[in-house]
């Protein structure tokens, strides 16, 4: 089943399937990636096929496996990693309601998704306690008289 999903990302781009078979296809595809992309550094043509062997043995899919190591891989080559994004979209109208999801590949030149930084926090109540004291300190009495009072 992987072997099938993952021939229809290559060749689709984008396939619509349940959550878990997407959580499930993003490592499995991703691999198959890395090693089309270590293909593409190799010098060495015995070196590349063999990497593209290992790839077909994973995917069982000569034509997908064709189009990723010649023309898809240029896509991935400025990535390190992350080249699959799973959008949820709800259940399933019919059936067992299942969890569904699209699973697609990210653009090149997409930069992904950076987190917005919070702003700092300020200890003002920390800091307002230390000097609250110091100004509230009553004086010492002067005598044991006043004091008593």
């Amino acid at each position: 089943m992987m072997a099938n999903m993952a021939a229809s990302l290559i060749t689709h781009g984008r396939i619509k399937t349940t959550f878990a078979k997407a959580k499930a296809l993003r490592p499995f595809i991703e691999k198959v990636i890395t090693k089309a992309k270590k293909a593409a550094l190799k010098t060495e043509k015995k070196d590349a096929i063999h990497l593209r062997r290992l790839a077909l043995a994973d995917v069982r899919d000569e034509t997908a496996i064709t189009l990723l190591f010649n023309e898809k891989v240029k896509d991935f080559a400025n990535r390190v990693g992350g080249y699959t994004r799973i959008y949820k979209l709800g259940p399933r109208a019919q059936g067992d309601a299942a969890e569904m999801a699209l699973i697609e590949f990210v653009k090149a030149d997409d930069p992904g998704y950076k987190a917005a930084k919070k702003p700092a926090k300020v200890k003002k109540a920390r800091v307002a306690k230390v000097a609250a004291p110091a100004a509230e300190a009553p004086a010492a009495p002067a005598t044991e008289g006043e004091a008593k009072a």
